[in-house]
């Protein structure tokens, strides 16, 4: 049974700059019980066709040029504000994509999980606390008594997903919106929440429509799936279909993006240029935590020319193990041996030489640039700093760094806000290699971006690794990257390292347990072949 059917949608948006046709045609049915996956990459018009049948996208400059969304018995597109608001949360729920930003820091978690049941079915305080705490420990929340006084910064991201999950169905709505919802979250977190949403799905017999450019997470979950490309739908099917018969080559090239195979040779040396042994960093957790052991007695070498990479969940020491490395942190007890020279105690001004030597790739591109600095500027700063080239050189200099990440040289004087978040990391690449470094630290540089757009960056940083003869430690949660970039892998948990090995080692014959429900968690094994 159809629960929402929508006909011919198109919102477009008249704009300064002319027509923007986001949605541009496309329609779909909801099942009782089932999913639906609408997938494709950042601006492809998934989420402005979900969240407008709501009323959630500004109207103008959107504008419904045609169309249809019939949900019990009524057009959402003709009905008043009031009419949707009553239907928002108590008919159709919504999951957001971070929950950070979806809960309100200034409201504890129990006030706002009551909220909607307060305001749709006019239950009393009591009633309403009483089934917020039946739905947090129905979402996997220990001890939902207490939490539910919490507020949203004393929980992990995972468990802010599983509130945000228990406020989109503490309503009991006939369908579910679920937007990017597992983007940020360690992949052993992410098999959690798609379990967990599964799982409510068929005990409650939820429609859901799944907003994703993750092609693994869909094979997992999705029923029907309807792949969009620029406003319209360019091909729709069931999961076996898109994924076994993909017709459409916009669809063939979404899966050719997902990294699924393992180097086939290691490129390192057998020369050590990273050692670290025996490092620890602690931190001072405040009132009543302790000390919190960050990094704890780890040991590893990185050999000239290599790709290392370091996995773990979230607060598993990885980043701090990465910046430790460059000094950017003070270390508790170890030694960093870099290029044969012990840098453990070196003070900033002795670090200052080597720090062309070293560089960082950061995983969030839009928050390691400087909005007031052009690609020119960026590209500049650390050429002039350290001397590497004098002014006569530079424009020239930095055309070629442009060329080597892949950025038109006309961009040359536009500011980071008007990129894309693709460009913005060959930016941030591009200033990495400035320097001509020896070693770069690759933190997450991929996690946030699209599936075809990561696996360009990936390529690139397998070209950049091979035609500047760098080393590279590349920090992440996504195996599935990690095996295909790296030549070693180590694995962190809880400050210290449980377990190294080839690529071909670690996914062949994990020794440890958590290596393993690490692999389990990989999402999309069957169909993706991962």
């Amino acid at each position: 049974m159809a629960l929402l059917e929508a006909t011919d949608l198109r919102v477009h948006f008249h704009t300064r700059n002319g027509l923007i046709k986001a949605v541009d045609g496309i329609s779909f049915k909801v099942e009782e019980g089932k999913t639906l996956a609408i997938i494709g990459e950042s601006g492809s018009g998934k989420s402005v066709a979900c969240y407008s049948m709501l009323g959630l996208v500004p109207m103008p400059p959107g504008k419904f040029e045609s169309g249809s969304v019939m949900f019990e018995g009524q057009d959402l597109l003709t009905l008043s504000e009031a009419k949707l608001r009553k239907i928002r949360g108590k008919g159709i729920s919504i999951i957001f994509q971070d929950p950070m930003t979806t809960l309100n820091p200034f409201l504890k978690i129990g006030d706002q999980l009551i909220e909607p049941l307060r305001l749709h079915f006019g239950m009393s305080k009591q009633e309403a606390w009483k089934r917020g705490i039946e739905i947090l420990e129905e979402v996997g929340i220990k001890n939902a008594t207490q939490r539910m006084k919490s507020w949203p910064f004393e929980f992990s991201g995972g468990m802010r997903q599983r509130v945000v999950i228990a406020m989109a169905l503490v309503t009991e709505p006939r369908i579910i919106i679920a937007d990017e919802p597992t983007t940020a979250l360690d992949v052993t977190v992410q098999a959690q929440i798609l379990k967990l949403l599964k799982e409510l799905q068929e005990r409650r017999n939820i429609g859901v429509i799944f907003i994703s450019h993750d092609l693994s997470v869909v094979a997992d979950i999705a029923d029907e799936i309807a792949v969009m490309q620029n406003g319209v739908f360019v091909e729709q099917g069931t999961r076996n279909e898109i994924f076994q018969s993909p017709a459409h080559e916009y669809t063939k090239k979404l899966l050719a993006a997902v990294p699924a195979t393992e180097k086939l040779e290691s490129s390192g040396r057998d020369e050590n240029l990273v050692e670290v042994n025996n490092l620890s960093i602690h931190f001072n957790g405040g009132k009543g935590e302790g000390l919190i052991r960050a990094v704890d007695d780890v040991s590893l070498q990185i050999k000239r020319h290599e790709i290392l990479g370091l996995v773990g969940e979230s607060g598993s020491g990885k980043s701090t193990t990465g910046r430790a490395i460059l000094r950017l942190l003070g270390l508790s007890g170890g030694q960093i041996k870099f290029n044969g020279t012990d840098i453990s105690q070196h003070s900033m001004q002795e670090m200052k030489p080597l720090r062309r030597q070293m560089q960082m790739i950061f995983q969030d591109p839009y928050a390691s640039l400087n909005p007031r600095m052009t690609v020119y500027d960026t590209l500049a700063e650390p050429l002039l700093l350290h001397k590497i080239v004098g002014k006569k050189e530079l424009d020239k200099t930095i055309f070629s760094l442009m060329d080597s990440v892949g950025l038109s040289r006309e961009s040359v004087l536009r500011y980071p806000h008007e990129f894309s978040g693709g460009q913005r990391q060959r930016i941030a690449i591009g200033r990495a290699i400035s320097t001509r470094p020896l070693f770069i630290v690759a933190d997450e540089p991929v996690s946030a971006l699209d599936v075809t757009i990561q696996a360009q960056i990936l390529d690139l940083l397998l070209e950049l690794v091979d035609h500047f003869n760098l080393t590279m430690l590349f920090i992440s949660h996504d195996l599935g990257v990690v095996r295909y970039l790296s030549d070693r892998i180590l694995v962190m948990k809880d400050g210290k390292m449980v377990e190294s090995g080839s690529v071909h080692e670690i996914f062949s014959a994990p020794q440890q347990e958590y290596t393993r429900a690490l692999l389990d968690a990989i999402p999309g094994k069957s169909l993706l072949s991962i």
